[in-house]
């Protein structure tokens, strides 16, 4: 009998396992009639039996012919799922191990098993490391490139065991002057040498004791207070307070016939001082702070700003005042006779008076002015004042166009008429006065005193104040065309010269 082949679906016949291996099944195929079937769980579970409609049930669902019925249950079978793959699994189902230490690599996962290795199209792995290493150099120089153009590498790090706490750091920097902390120091250096003066005294107008408030500096240990005129005259009794709060009842030792400047004396010792700066090499816009009671209330209260000008000229109730410094520091009723102070806290002006109507703009007596009278207040003497006894114009650019003058700078000795501003025949030179006895003549032009000239910056006035009465001088004059020197002694300066 010949051997006819066996049906691999029949179970009851030996199969050739060779000839009869079923090929691997499509994963991804849908299985279809002729397939073989597979052995593996049915891919949808059969519908629970309901004996009850089951006719009705059948034609609602459409229920197949019997060789249909028999179809599907050769096609309800499908192969066994194959797992996935590996590079078909998601990487974020097996998280990678967190390192032990943050400097640490972490160790590399067991490497699978792979039936063919991979081909390599890239470089070899020194080729990469040689390529990173040079991509780091190459970033490492652009970062400091980048630290050096903002300076960061300037800055020197605390060594350790020094003092210094650990978050400190020393920057190299060019010296600027810090605003806020110049103030603060100015304030306590000169604060304590800062006084309130406080005045009684009778109005000739009125029947009633008048009061007043101003403030003072001092200028020695032992009790020499430096204000202003206005605030003690007419005062028949006067107390100075202290920083403290101390009072001491003072008494004025003299008053200045020029400026609108008084010393007052109390008897104490051991006081704190002000240090008297340079107001010659003041510079406009430099710094400078207040220090005084405004409306006599609000003691040693500080205030700042800038050198708004300097050689100003004003007129007051009490005269003309010269050669002023300019401010926008606050200055208020009670301010007088208060110091003006330099970013090193130093005595540059004494606070004088305040531009009515008007914001920011208050005026200082410069303390060159000032030196003289407190010199002869320690030697004893009486304050007085250099007198020379002429009238004169400061030269500026525009005087001398007007005038038609020979020289640039200096100062003319000629009387002009307000309204025209023409010269007058008056006589510039008052009669008996130490110009006069020197032979000064109107038409005559001052250019030097001591060999310093007379300019803009330094008008015969200011430069007189720098002697005292009894002096000898030596003037350069430019008469005409001729050039002459002349000596003078000084004379005192009345109280109303005239």
């Amino acid at each position: 009998m010949t051997d006819q082949p066996t049906d691999p679906r029949d179970e009851t016949q030996p199969h050739d396992r060779e000839a009869w291996r079923p090929a691997a099944p499509d994963p991804w195929r849908r299985a279809t009639p002729t397939d073989p079937p597979s052995y593996a769980q049915p891919a949808y579970a059969p519908l629970p039996a309901s004996p009850e409609g089951a006719a009705s049930s059948a034609g609602a669902a459409g229920d197949p012919s019997p060789s249909a019925r028999s179809d599907m249950n050769e096609a309800s079978y499908s192969p066994d799922p194959e797992p996935r793959t590996d590079w078909a699994r998601p990487r974020w189902t097996e998280p990678e191990p967190t390192p032990e230490r943050w400097f640490e690599s972490a160790p590399l996962p067991a490497a699978r098993p792979m039936t063919d290795p991979p081909v390599r199209s890239g470089a070899g792995a020194g080729t990469v490391l040689g390529a990173a290493f040079l991509a780091a150099i190459l970033a490492s120089g652009g970062t400091v490139l980048a630290l050096n153009a903002t300076g960061a590498l300037d800055r020197q790090v605390p060594v350790a065991g020094s003092s210094q706490p650990p978050n400190s750091a020393t920057i190299k920097q060019p010296v600027t002057l810090d605003e806020s902390s110049a103030i603060i120091d100015v304030a306590a250096k000169a604060g304590p040498s800062v006084v309130r003066i406080m005045t009684e005294g009778a109005d000739p107008n009125s029947v009633v004791q008048q009061e007043g408030v101003g403030s003072g500096l001092i200028f020695d240990s032992n009790g020499w207070v430096l204000t202003n005129r206005h605030v003690v005259a007419g005062s028949t009794s006067l107390i100075v307070e202290l920083e403290d709060g101390t009072e001491f009842p003072g008494k004025v030792y003299g008053v200045d016939t020029l400026t609108d400047l008084a010393i007052v004396k109390i008897e104490a010792t051991g006081l704190a001082t002000a240090t008297m700066g340079d107001s010659d090499g003041l510079k406009v816009g430099e710094l400078v702070v207040a220090i005084g009671s405004p409306l006599g209330t609000f003691s040693n209260s500080v205030t700042s700003g800038i050198v708004s000008a300097t050689g100003r000229r004003i007129t007051t109730e009490g005269g003309d005042l010269r050669n002023l410094i300019q401010t926008d520091a606050a200055i208020n009723p009670g301010n007088s006779g208060g110091p003006l102070l330099d970013a090193t806290g130093s005595v540059i002006g004494v606070n004088t008076a305040i531009a009515r109507d008007s914001t920011g703009i208050g005026f200082s007596i410069p303390i060159n002015v000032a030196r003289p009278m407190m010199r002869q207040a320690l030697a004893g003497e009486p304050l007085a004042r250099p007198y020379i006894g002429i009238q004169y114009y400061q030269i500026d650019a525009q005087l001398q166009k007007e005038q038609s003058l020979a020289a640039a700078s200096g100062a003319w000795v000629r009387i002009l008429d307000e309204a025209t501003g023409k010269p007058t025949d008056g006589d510039a030179v008052k009669a008996g006065s130490p110009a006069d006895t020197a032979g000064i003549q109107t038409g005559d032009i001052v250019t030097a005193i001591n060999g310093q000239p007379i300019d803009g910056e330094h008008p015969l006035d200011a430069v007189l104040t720098q002697f005292a009465p009894g002096d000898t001088i030596t003037l350069e004059i430019l008469r005409g065309a001729d050039r002459v020197t002349v000596l003078v002694t000084l004379g005192v300066r009345p109280v109303n010269p005239g």
